[in-house]
């Protein structure tokens, strides 16, 4: 795209998209720049009309007169005949398969594999004249499946699903390589990370089948509609960096409801954690297992159950637990502060708090912890970690955390009834080896219950290859996922990566955040990428885009504005979206939306059907309220 590569050694390129009326040429050639200054390599420009793709010439000119050359994409949405021009002005011209050509009415209708191919064929025969003038005039083309707007041919066959996104963007693929077309990209778009992971997964196996074993196409990563806030810049991050994990992305771009400067810090701290990485990790001996059942479709790793204060395990749900490391000198000072702290978000249990023990000296100051612990009411399971010999004498502990190559036999005449966490750390081509060793060994130490979590340079693949190797064994022990600290706005992208991919793919009981100078910001964190993942919902969850020039009202005034009213709602999914372009189809992911119909007018979902039109903007507040309580949603706000 210009002077910007994708894909191959390139790093990872960052994306966003200006929230500008198009028509506006001055506005948003100034957008452009601000996000270029800022470090974004390609900014998307909505054209949804024939006039905006003409403004698009105009902006080339612009920002070219300011001696700017970062990459243009054109976004098309139902306008075959703007994508035309369009690729007159820009360097990559983004089209979504469900509703280039077909329309989205959520029409019920069974296809036979005669009127099926009869559908393809005219969606063929529109899309091919933008293919063969991107080829003349040296374009990419990125084929931008989203969830939400799936076309109803694609729904009433493979549903709203990951299969139905990738056969959309396949069927659109088939005629660039007739047409021996290659400058394409490829998203799959959705607002739920898992269904993003398993979508992006699913077509990369597709590719892959089309053509084993050659390099295959760049990829676009995100996760639309994300919302704005930490809750925004934590979803996103568990799809992306979930995907980065993978080998999978070579664009990204943070959708959040915010202006889009914004989202270049987030976009950059998850690249830079890959593009200062190896391209290769070692080579790993089969484990003799997958970590999951299936890659394409979410579900949590069947474990056992283990007793306890915070039942862990089987059907429990995954548990929040603080990491406290090394006690101070004034163990009791630290109990009132985090008494303090956690009582500040009364709504949220703090389920363990894991302390370090070396010597006989830490022992005394644990056991004086756990006293005013229990004296300030602080009812959180204590965890101690340290060598096995050491953490045996700690009274009330809940859980033993040791290395899982230490000397276990000291823990075996334990009868406190406290659980064992073996901890392994091991390079990850030796870590099968590692498991079945710490395997033996509890066994033969006789220890029953026994938990495992792991250390690592690569936590995500360490801890897939820890589930993987228990499954091999036929072990079901719970894991716990313990996430290493860090700093600033990488930590938040970095826990959310490492602990909400593992999630996403099924991994883990227990979710360890270090509490830091802030344990109720760090309990905060670990609930709300419980709920990113969809593990456990706390608060009401947001679905809000994050604005182009086709949105109808200030979204982001907007996007406050109701989560200010309706933030309380616990489990209550509510969608708010500027235009009609996804409101309808991500309204199947929520349970109210809030979506632009005109200038100054909202049309309001329950789930994906409309239940009113055109609600003046100044009264569609009160009347989703309204909605929810009618829907038997609503509760009152605490006090």
């Amino acid at each position: 795209m210009g002077d910007v590569g994708i894909g191959a050694d390139h790093p990872i390129r960052i994306q966003s998209m200006t929230t500008t009326n198009t028509q506006d040429v001055q506005a948003t050639a100034d957008q452009v720049e601000q996000l270029a200054v800022a470090g974004c390599e390609i900014v998307r420009i909505t054209a949804p009309s024939i006039t905006d793709a003409e403004a698009l010439g105009a902006i080339r000119v612009e920002l070219r007169r300011r001696g700017l050359s970062v990459p243009l994409v054109a976004d098309i949405h139902y306008t075959p005949n703007a994508a035309m021009i369009a690729a007159e002005h820009v360097e990559k011209v983004r089209v979504n398969p469900g509703n280039y050509a077909d329309k989205k009415r959520f029409a019920v209708r069974e296809y036979d594999d005669a009127a099926w191919q009869v559908e393809v064929a005219r969606v063929a025969e529109r899309f091919r004249p933008l293919v063969r003038r991107c080829r003349e005039l040296g374009r990419a083309l990125r084929i931008g499946t989203n969830h939400g707007s799936l076309a109803d041919r694609i729904m009433n066959r493979f549903g709203d699903t990951p299969e139905g996104m990738v056969q959309s963007a396949i069927e659109f693929l088939d005629v660039c390589e007739e047409e021996d077309f290659r400058d394409v990209v490829f998203s799959m778009k959705a607002s739920n990370p898992q269904v993003a992971i398993q979508a992006y997964r699913l077509l990369a196996a597709r590719l892959e089948e089309r053509a084993p074993g050659e390099p295959s196409y760049p990829f676009h990563v995100g996760v639309t509609e994300a919302g704005s806030g930490e809750d925004g810049r934590i979803k996103s991050a568990i799809g992306i960096g979930a995907l980065l994990e993978d080998g999978i992305g070579d664009t990204v771009r943070v959708s959040l409801t915010e202006h889009p400067v914004k989202e270049i810090p987030v976009a950059r701290a998850l690249a830079r954690r890959f593009d200062e990485r190896p391209r290769s990790l070692p080579a790993v001996p089969d484990p003799g297992a997958s970590f999951c059942e299936d890659p394409y479709a979410h579900a949590r790793r069947p474990s056992l159950g283990v007793d306890g204060p915070v039942p862990l395990g089987a059907g429990a749900p995954v548990r929040a637990e603080l990491d406290l490391g090394p006690l101070p000198a004034e163990p009791a000072a630290l109990a009132a502060r985090l008494s303090v702290s956690l009582a500040a978000v009364p709504n949220l249990a703090c389920e363990g708090l894991t302390i370090d023990v070396a010597d006989e000296q830490s022992t005394a100051a644990a056991h004086a912890f756990a006293a005013e612990l229990r004296s300030l009411g602080v009812g959180a399971p204590l965890a101690v970690r340290g060598p096995a010999g050491i953490v045996a004498r700690v009274e009330h502990a809940a859980r033993r955390v040791v290395a899982a190559d230490d000397d276990l036999s000291t823990l075996t005449a334990d009868r406190s009834g406290a659980l064992v966490e073996l901890v392994l750390e091991a390079p990850l081509p030796a870590l099968s080896a590692a498991v079945d060793a710490a395997l033996d060994r509890a066994a033969k130490a006789g220890l029953d219950g026994v938990l495992f979590s792991v250390r690592s340079e690569f936590p995500v693949h360490a801890a897939r290859i820890l589930a993987a190797r228990l499954r091999a064994r036929g072990a079901a022990p719970p894991i716990v996922i313990r996430h290493e600290p860090g700093a600033g706005v990488a930590d938040l992208v970095v826990a959310a990566t490492e602990v909400g991919a593992l999630l996403c793919d099924g991994i883990g009981d227990a979710v360890v955040l270090p509490a830091g100078s802030d344990p109720a910001g760090a309990l905060s964190l670990a609930y709300r990428i419980l709920q990113g993942a969809r593990q456990r919902t706390t608060w009401t969850e947001f679905i809000s885009c994050p604005s182009c020039g086709r949105t109808l009202f200030d979204l982001e005034e907007v996007t406050a504005r109701i989560q200010g009213r309706t933030g309380h709602l616990e489990g209550v999914k509510i969608a708010i979206m500027g235009c009609i372009v996804n409101g309808p189809g991500e309204m199947a992911d929520a349970d109210f939306g809030y979506v632009g119909s005109g200038p100054g007018r909202i049309n309001l979902y329950v789930g994906k059907e409309l239940v009113e039109r055109n609600v003046p903007e100044a009264e569609a507040d009160d009347r989703l309220v309204e909605l929810i309580r009618e829907h038997g949603r609503w509760i009152d706000p605490p006090a």
